[in-house]
């Protein structure tokens, strides 16, 4: 009788197991580019033998990025191949001719809708960073279904990722995915496992400002988030969130209605402008209009103020916005935005230097929040000289040697305190 084979007789290993103190850590074995907002949501810049999926609505600037980023790691002696099933050669070509400024000797240029022959450019070529645009549109020949289905979608991807992971020879693939109406990755959800890391960036086709995060990173954290600006020379890397999310006025400029405070995008605190306007209403029902939050919560701050910073609002229409369009996801922004309600409601504008780093209960009083040093380390950095905190929150504000900490109990006390409990204007 013939005996079953073992599991070890029924498959070939090309590589033995080692033990866990023996692996070389890659953690360095990075391309650092030198565009600094990209680097930072990847962790520190592009892993040698990582996957990584790009994804974004139409227009939102991903092979403007991707372009860029291939000629920055060509510029620093890495060769790099773009293959595109969507754009021509001479399209590619029009495109770097108006945003890159490099050389582009090390970028080779392939288009075509064929993974096969992508493979052997790969073969012929040996680049060091891989560009797939998108990996929706290629198509393996031994796999007889159209490109974009899930199973060519995932087969394509699957011999990227053994390219990728060699041992004698890594590579680095960036892998463009087409996003669905509802803003998700087209395709299987296994496509999103099989990645290392997805790099997802926001944007709409008529703004600026970009954003760009990861919804999952193997080599670092998801919850860092990078600027761009979209320019006629492609994308350009907001070092200094702080200064494009606010208005710079001069020492005698003073405006009603506006003021400031630190958010948290990740480890990097930025400082961000709120603004509002505050008008008679002359219907039963005024308007409350909040872009940058919820309305239930804009609702909320304002039956706060009326009832413990005692200003009536119940005739008036309140609209609130941020400079830069952000969202304002955190409980520290609640002083600064009720502030800036009552500077529009009194008409006094709130000293240019200050700064609010607080939340608000339902009782009017101020309450701590997190990583508030971070906070008051950036409000230090950016030069203003004051802000308000809730009791207690700062163990020693002798560190921070510019910038005056004024601890207050209640929302009523920021109000007295900035002297705007006198009547409107």
């Amino acid at each position: 009788m013939t005996q079953p084979k073992t599991i070890s007789a029924l498959s070939t290993r090309k590589t033995s197991p080692k033990r866990l103190s023996e692996v070389i850590s890659g953690n360095n074995d990075r391309i650092v580019t030198s565009i600094s907002e990209f680097n930072r949501v990847l962790g520190g810049g592009i892993v040698k033998d990582s996957v990584i999926i790009l994804t974004a609505r139409p227009g939102a600037g991903k092979s403007t990025l991707l372009l860029q980023v291939a000629d920055d790691v060509a510029s620093k002696g890495f060769k790099v191949l773009y293959a595109s099933a969507e754009e021509s050669a001479s399209q590619l070509k029009s495109r770097s001719d108006r945003i890159l400024n490099g050389s582009t000797s090390n970028i080779w240029i392939y288009s075509d809708t064929s993974m096969n022959n992508v493979l052997a450019s790969v073969a012929e070529l040996d680049p060091d960073l891989i560009i797939i645009d998108s990996i929706q549109t290629f198509n393996l020949e031994e796999h007889n279904s159209r490109p974009g289905s899930p199973i060519q979608t995932m087969e394509c991807a699957n011999e990227l990722v053994k390219i990728a992971k060699n041992e004698s020879r890594p590579r680095a693939v960036i892998m463009v995915g087409q996003m669905t109406k509802d803003d998700e990755i087209a395709g299987l959800r296994a496509l999103e496992h099989l990645v290392d890391a997805v790099l997802i960036l926001n944007g709409e086709t008529g703004e600026e400002l970009r954003g760009a995060w990861c919804s999952k990173n193997r080599f670092g954290s998801t919850g860092e988030l990078g600027f761009f600006s979209m320019t006629e020379q492609g994308m350009v890397s907001i070092d200094n969130p702080s200064e494009f999310f606010m208005t710079l006025r001069g020492e005698g400029q003073k405006v009603s209605g506006s003021a400031l405070t630190v958010i948290k995008e990740g480890s990097r605190p930025i400082i961000v402008e709120i603004e509002s306007l505050v008008s008679k209403s002359f219907t039963p029902y005024p308007s409350r209009i909040a872009e940058c939050l919820r309305r239930d919560q804009l609702n909320t701050m304002i039956s706060i103020l009326e009832q413990r910073g005692r200003i009536n609002l119940y005739d008036k229409n309140v609209v609130i916005k941020t400079t830069g369009g952000l969202q304002l996801k955190e409980q520290a922004v609640s002083l600064a935005i009720i502030m800036c309600i009552v500077s529009s409601v009194k008409d006094r504008a709130i000293p240019n230097d200050t700064v609010f780093v607080a939340d608000v209960g339902l009782t009017g009083e101020l309450k701590k929040v997190p990583s508030v040093d971070a906070r008051i380390r950036e409000i230090d950095r950016m030069g203003f000289k004051r802000v308000y905190v809730a009791k207690n929150t700062v163990r020693d504000a002798s560190r921070f040697k510019n910038v005056e900490i004024v601890e207050l109990t209640t929302l009523y006390d920021v109000i007295m305190h900035l002297n705007m409990n006198t009547s409107v204007q």
